[in-house]
């Protein structure tokens, strides 16, 4: 599996293809932007997105971003995992 770390999210930022797999509930305390499909979602809305597409998937602490992703390419999607989510990137100077 991809992975791009919470410094190299932050100073690529603005290049990537985000989806935010967090639950309404976690993405209104922060949000990001991007695309946002809970992780309890994905399947059913996977249609959604484009399988050309390199789509950085982040979660609160990387653990279900990591399930996502590889649901993600096994159906032929290109995805990678921010390693630590969300906390790893909020603790960043």
């Amino acid at each position: 599996m991809q992975s791009i770390s919470a410094n190299d999210f932050k100073e690529n930022f603005s290049a990537l293809s985000l989806l935010d797999i967090r639950t309404p509930r976690e993405r209104a305390d922060f949000d990001l932007g991007g695309i946002h499909i809970p992780l309890d979602d994905l399947l059913a809305r996977i249609n959604e997105l484009n399988p050309t597409v390199l789509y950085t998937v982040i979660c609160y602490n990387g653990t279900q971003s990591q399930i996502a992703c590889r649901l993600l390419t096994s159906k032929g999607y290109q995805a990678q995992n921010v390693t630590g989510g969300l906390e790893a990137y909020l603790s960043l100077p």
